[in-house]
């Protein structure tokens, strides 16, 4: 196979400093930021359509997406587009015909306040009115207890006045007090005069902070009791009323829970009720408060099936469902997005400097390479924000008025994820104790190449170096041979491993029913699981069987498909580079992947990576020695007789799944 005649010219990032030196600003303090938030989303086009469209017919969302990507910022920013003279207080009174139904008022927002007031003072009159007449009393009764005592010449007659005094005190003093909090309101929701309408983030709450509670009472009767009206706490649902309520990871929330959710949804008010069944609060249950809001259900793509049906088929039908972009193509345009979004995120910290171009540069590559492919941007802007913050932290610590380059480049090594700390301590351990090998050729021994967070939340993939060890021996019992793997693997990267046996009857053309294939999978602590270790396990077992060796200097990733097709795989760019880390110095990658390289300065020149199309052009790069010819002439012969000669081996209809 021909490598390109230039490859490195495909492997670093695309240069921008001649662009970015024609923008017209200085630092990001020259750059203008939108004053609405919604204008503020980056690379979200359509969802911000979406959301304006909802927030103006007050429609209900589903925004479904990687973390980071802005599902929160567009919920946020609905408010904007909702009307502000429309929001409501709630008053709960005692229900004198049933005191575990509290009575509920709703007045226009501001009154709530004033009333509640009201009748306090009303309540204090009172109460003031009765103390006066309680302390007359008790002076004259102990005034009466005294002028006996004199009389009669008995101190005993003003001790039993004084203790009467003190009982009757405790008599009016709580029974009056019982009476007059019945007659104060508890006031569940206030808002203030042209106050915005609520965005109330109701992610992880239980099921009394979502949908209201009643406390607990400890003193239950003897008049003891706190009435059941001052025991209601207004849930999260009544307090976006008018407003938005955020639910992010929708599918955490307990089945019940989403089912009231529905309730709330479908009849635009739900009373406040004990939600412990162990608790006084049980019995108590409000008339129905209103909660007309608009739901904005979040989550990632596995968090649909976590959704109750019903729920989900509320919301699509009286609203929308949004999948998030995760990148944006790389344009000048979008790059400027980009420079308002470092603006955006300097203004929100309010400690860091700004950035001027060469930080700002540095950023819009990262977010290149964090892309994981060749023109595009990543949209996983919180933790590229993240990397904004720790340069500006670093250019803090210097002194400096402005964040430049060398910040963002040494934020970039301070704020690595633990992934990549982890790889980076697993390749010294392996160089240490030469569990890798990085030079030389050894039968049935071959560097595959993983990631480490490849399932994680994380935008960044983590390299590392897997070795390959495979061996052929006779079968061990009569019924056949089979394919032994060890190395804690997952249930894809296993069926990846079955698939190996097609592929060497395919191209050695034995039968291996009467062998065993034992696969080792070396240093794999955490599991291995996807197939992007295909072609690295078949060139194991190929080389095992045939004895013939493999390069120890060359390492390589890529699926295959049963008819010997490189398929590609997710994360090259940090397999790549932990190749290079590691000493090695080639990488066989599918020669799809080759648009999604894109290698940091300093890997370039520094290793090579070659692009192969199907498990022949493998083998031909990675085995060494004399046996390697008559394998590939045998591989021919048994390809030609197998194919039309107007065919390529491995092409067909097989469809490319990304590992």
């Amino acid at each position: 196979m021909v490598a390109s005649e230039n490859p490195e010219a495909r492997l670093g990032l695309p240069d921008i400093e001649g662009w970015m030196n024609a923008q017209q600003f200085e630092t990001t303090a020259d750059v203008k930021i939108p004053p609405q938030l919604v204008d503020q989303v980056i690379g979200q086009d359509d969802a911000v359509k979406v959301i304006r469209k909802a927030a103006e017919q007050k429609r209900h969302v589903i925004l479904i997406g990687d973390p980071g990507t802005g599902k929160s910022m567009l919920a946020r920013s609905m408010i904007d587009f909702l009307p502000k003279g429309d929001l409501q207080d709630v008053i709960a009174y005692h229900n004198p015909d049933d005191p575990n139904e509290p009575k509920v008022r709703i007045v226009p927002s501001g009154k709530g306040k004033e009333i509640v007031h009201a009748q306090k003072l009303e309540a204090e009159q009172k109460r003031a009115q009765k103390n006066s007449w309680m302390f007359a009393l008790l002076f004259v009764f102990i005034g009466m207890a005294a002028v006996m005592a004199f009389m009669y010449r008995d101190p005993t007659l003003l001790l039993i006045g004084l203790i009467g005094g003190i009982l009757l005190f405790m008599v009016f003093r709580y029974t009056g007090q019982r009476r007059e909090a019945l007659l104060v309101p508890k006031l569940l929701i206030n808002h203030k005069l042209d106050e915005r309408p609520p965005f109330i983030d109701a992610t992880g709450t239980h099921a009394g902070a979502l949908l209201g509670d009643v406390k607990h009472d400890p003193f239950q009767s003897g008049g003891l009791e706190t009435p059941a009206h001052e025991r209601l706490e207004p849930g999260a649902i009544h307090k976006a009323n008018k407003g938005v309520l955020f639910i992010d990871e929708i599918n955490m929330l307990r089945i019940e829970s989403q089912q009231s959710l529905l309730t709330a949804l479908q009849e635009g008010e739900f009373g406040i009720l004990g939600q412990s069944e162990r608790s006084s609060g049980a019995m108590v249950k409000s008339e129905p408060v209103p909660c007309d809001f608009i739901l904005v259900a979040a989550g990632n793509l596995d968090a649909v099936s976590g959704m109750h049906p019903a729920l989900r088929s509320r919301i699509r039908g009286y609203g929308y469902e949004i999948y998030m972009r995760s990148t944006m193509p790389d344009t000048e345009s979008n790059r400027e997005k980009l420079i308002r979004f470092v603006a955006q995120e300097v203004s929100k910290d309010k400690k860091i400097p700004h950035f001027n171009k060469s930080a700002v540069m540095e950023i819009i590559r990262e977010s290149q390479r964090r892309a994981g492919r060749r023109g595009m941007l990543t949209l996983r802007l919180r933790e590229l924000g993240g990397l904004v913050r720790v340069a500006g932290d670093i250019a803090i610590e210097r002194a400096a008025s402005v964040v430049d380059a060398a910040h963002v480049l040494d934020a970039k090594k301070l704020a690595r994820s633990l992934e990549q700390q982890v790889t980076d301590r697993a390749i010294e351990h392996r160089k240490d104790y030469k569990t890798c090998l990085t030079e030389g050729s050894i039968v049935g021994i071959v560097n595959g190449l993983a990631v480490l967070n490849a399932d994680s939340s994380m935008a960044e993939y983590s390299g590392i170096v897997t070795p390959i060890v495979a061996e052929v021996t006779p079968a061990q019992n009569r019924e056949g041979g089979k394919i032994i793997a060890t190395g804690k693997l997952g249930e894809i990267a296993r069926e990846s491993v079955q698939n190996v046996s097609a592929l060497i009857k395919k191209y050695t053309g034995e039968d291996i029913s009467n062998h065993d294939i034992h696969v080792q999978f070396i240093g794999t602590y955490d599991g291995i699981e996807g197939d992007s270790a295909s072609i690295a396990v078949a060139t194991a077992v190929i080389s095992a069987f045939e004895e013939i060796e493999v390069d120890q200097t060359v390492a390589m990733t890529g699926s295959l498909s049963v008819r010997g097709q490189v398929l590609p795989v997710g994360g090259v760019t940090a397999k790549i580079e932990a190749a290079a880390e590691m000493g090695l110095k080639t990488v066989l990658i599918p020669e799809e992947n080759m648009k999604d390289v894109l290698l940091e300065d300093k890997y370039i020149g520094k290793i090579e990576v070659v692009p192969v199309h199907t498990f022949g052009d493998v083998l031909a790069n990675a085995l060494v020695g004399s046996r390697k010819e008559s394998l590939l002439k045998k591989l021919a012969i048994l390809v030609a007789g197998k194919y039309p000669a107007a065919t390529v081996p491995g092409q067909g209809s097989d469809r490319a799944t990304i590992n």
